[in-house]
């Protein structure tokens, strides 16, 4: 197997790229105001959905068929389907944003519908422009464009409240324009006709099954403010909540930057039939994963209230009994993101979309049996959401494993 360079470039790429997205916010909250920026807000919140859906599994599945078929040429004779099939999804964005354009987005116009279908199309993209690259193995490359995105969108932002700017389309569509960033590598455009073409598998099941899996994780990660506050949740807690998960998921954002290079190693592994190694990296992660929830657990216990008050103002108060199991779920989220790429590279998209979705069965008789009204009860939802995915992962990796005994699907 090749060499993999070491990953730390996406490591500070990934880290620049987030400081940069909160930085573009930040400039679009104090050009608009808090009450103007919230169209802007909804629409970079769809925005980390689109990356979930399709910039993820659009960036896999390049890595991962261009590994298995020793070649660009599968990713190249099934391109125009993938690409047919974000086209088609933006459309639906932007055709459901439209018909909720006044509740959404507090706007009776079209441009942010169709902003939010642009964003759906740049989001498919930057994920098949950072699949080349990564199958490619230039990982600095990958780091590069993740800062390049995010900082072409602060920069542009920037500019408009220099001088003046209080349109909030405009700032709107600076998520659009990060999107260009991806032109600084026009050679992914020019897709090799190297190796095989036939066995790859369907792009679409591929992708759209990653995509949902994404979007469930995706929802499970964030989405306990989400639920405090439709059971009725102190907006105090709500607050709180949303900053603590903001804080402990830092270590799960980096890590996200970092594993461009994971999906073709595992995948060669996967090719090359060594199952032994890949079921001795499953049990390490199932044993680093309840290692690392007791030091998260201990860390929020001790420090999580002050690091909340520290970073985002004394009156974000955050309790102990809300910090721990916050604190727990994140840790678990990112062995589930390795676990999720194992999966992957085994081609089971279908297992690892059955795993999230059963996952969310035990938060949600906890939720009920607790009526989720208070922020430990959400937060503690939220770790038994990513503790069941962690089991249900492993189990799938494991099934899938007896079931090829190393042969790709």
């Amino acid at each position: 197997m090749p060499a993999v360079r070491r990953p730390s470039p996406l490591v500070l790429g990934s880290a620049v790229s987030g400081l940069l997205a909160y930085v573009f916010f930040a400039t679009v909250t104090h050009a608009l105001g808090s009450r103007a920026a919230a169209p802007v807000s909804v629409l970079w919140s769809w925005w980390s959905f689109a990356s979930a859906a399709l910039t993820f599994p659009v960036q896999h599945w390049v890595a991962r068929t261009v590994e298995a078929q020793a070649g660009e040429g599968a990713v190249r004779r099934s391109l125009p389907t993938v690409a047919g099939a974000a086209a088609l999804v933006a459309l639906l964005v932007t055709l459901v944003a439209w018909l909720g354009r006044e509740r959404l987005f507090h706007d009776a116009g079209s441009w942010f519908a169709l902003l939010a279908g642009l964003v759906t199309l740049g989001a498919a993209l930057a994920g098949y422009v950072r699949g080349v690259l990564t199958a490619r193995r230039r990982f600095t490359a990958v780091g590069v464009a993740l800062v390049t995105e995010n900082l072409t969108r602060a920069v542009v932002a920037g500019v408009l409240l220099t001088v003046g700017v209080t349109d909030p389309v405009a700032y709107g569509a600076c998520l659009i324009v990060g999107y260009v960033a991806t032109a600084c590598w026009p050679s992914t455009l020019r897709l090799r006709r190297t190796g095989a073409t036939e066995g790859a598998g369907s792009p679409l099941a591929f992708v759209g099954g990653t995509g949902a899996a994404q979007l469930v994780g995706q929802a499970v990660l964030t989405g306990s403010p989400v639920v405090l506050a439709a059971a009725g949740g102190a907006p105090a807690e709500v607050t709180a909540l949303f900053a603590g998960l903001a804080l402990f998921r830092a270590p799960y954002t980096l890590l996200l930057g970092a594993v461009a290079p994971v999906t073709g190693r595992l995948t060669a592994l996967v090719v090359a039939g060594r199952s032994h190694q890949l079921d001795r990296l499953r049990n390490g992660l199932l044993l680093a994963a309840v290692v690392l929830a007791g030091v998260a657990a201990g860390l929020a216990w001790l420090l999580g209230p002050w690091l909340v008050r520290l970073v985002f103002g004394g009156d974000v108060v955050l309790t102990r009994s809300t910090a721990v199991p916050a604190a727990v779920g994140s840790a678990l989220a990112m062995a589930n993101l390795v676990l999720t790429l194992l999966v992957i590279a085994r081609g089971r998209v279908l297992h690892l979309l059955r795993s999230w979705v059963l996952s969310l069965l035990p938060g949600a008789v906890l939720l009920v049996a607790t009526g989720a009204g208070s922020g430990a009860a959400a937060a503690t939802a939220f770790a038994v959401v990513e503790a069941a995915a962690l089991v249900l992962l492993a189990w799938s990796d494991r099934s899938a494993a007896r079931r090829s005994a190393g042969v790709l699907a």
